[in-house]
């Protein structure tokens, strides 16, 4: 297996059906060891069954996915030994104490006696859930749910973690610190394969996938994305009542895309500083002040809708009422 060398995880041609429908269409990608793989995009995207069928929960119908240079279809039963999984739902028994779940867990990955205590001790430093074990799980706050669920998901020292939506519907401080523990992680040779679809968690992998439609559409390092995928120029726009300046700038008719983030506003178009005089015209006119105009590097987010807006495009403007899941889709 010379894969298993460099790849954590390396899968060539992945399909997936559900009977006439198609929700992973020939997916190909590897993923480095010691790396934060980002899995990305929206809801019915097929990041959920991808992920199932890597770890062995879902047969593929083709293709082939080799984890730690293990053959997922053949070999799953030795490869568990190495992965943890940690689902949106963070898979905790929610009547249990911190310390119960936490010995429920390691019982399952075969932990006992001196090598249970010794990672059930690393797991409350690493969570910071000291001085908590007999508190009963469903009263801990969605933030140490979290981080009690991941340290269910490491308890066994897994090589590589699969970590499914790990974030939904949690805070935004408790998602950075958990950003920061997936770093430590990695520091200590693990890897990681996230799945989100929040753009900001997406710029903090090393590499990443966009799938829509059962497809991968972009792959690559944030930067190298962000670099080859974007479609046109993103200017970021700093006026007087953004939201009025909005429809202002679609009525011109000259822009793929007007769009808020935050305060401010990004227009992107192909040419876009060339559209510099309408823009400040437009809005002069509207009596709305312009504070800043700028041609900006895109976001991940502004690179995922213009790869959106492409394929809607390419595929002669798939129809609202393609009942056939994507049936145009297929020569995208």
């Amino acid at each position: 297996m010379h894969n298993a060398n460099h790849f954590a995880v390396s899968v060539q041609q992945l399909v997936k059906r559900f009977g006439s429908f198609t929700a992973v269409n020939g997916v190909s990608f590897n993923v480095r060891k010691g790396t934060i793989f980002g899995f990305l995009g929206p809801n019915g995207a097929g990041k959920t069954t991808t992920i199932r069928m890597l770890l062995g929960l879902l047969t593929p119908t083709e293709g082939t996915a080799l984890i730690l240079g293990y053959d997922v279809a053949r070999e799953v039963q030795v490869l568990r030994r190495h992965i943890g999984y940690m689902s949106q739902k963070f898979s905790l028994y929610r009547d249990l104490t911190v310390e119960e779940n936490l010995d429920f867990y390691g019982k399952v990955y075969g932990l006992r006696g001196q090598r249970l205590a010794e990672r059930k001790a690393y797991v409350m430093a690493m969570a910071g859930l000291q001085g908590q074990e007999r508190v009963l799980t469903r009263e801990l706050a969605g933030g140490w749910q979290q981080r009690l669920a991941l340290g269910c998901a490491i308890l066994h020292e897994p090589e590589l973690l699969f970590l499914d939506e790990p974030t939904a519907g949690v805070d935004p401080i408790s998602r950075r610190a958990f950003w920061d523990l997936l770093y430590e992680l990695v520091g200590g040779g693990a890897t990681v394969f996230v799945t989100t679809h929040y753009m900001d968690e997406a710029e903090r992998c090393q590499e990443l996938a966009f799938i829509l439609d059962g497809r991968i559409i972009a792959q690559g390092s944030p930067q190298e994305v962000k670099q080859t995928k974007m479609r046109g120029q993103v200017l970021e726009l700093d006026c007087a009542d953004a939201r009025r300046a909005v429809p202002l700038l679609r009525d011109l008719g000259l822009f793929e895309e007007v769009a808020l983030y935050g305060a401010r506003i990004h227009v992107v178009a192909e040419g876009a500083t060339g559209h510099i005089p309408a823009i400040r015209e437009r809005l002069t006119a509207a009596g709305l002040a312009i504070t800043s105009l700028d041609l900006i590097q895109p976001s991940l987010e502004d690179v995922f809708i213009s790869q959106v807006r492409a394929r809607i495009n390419d595929a002669g403007q798939l129809s609202a009422d393609d009942d056939g899941e994507g049936g145009e889709d297929d020569e995208a």
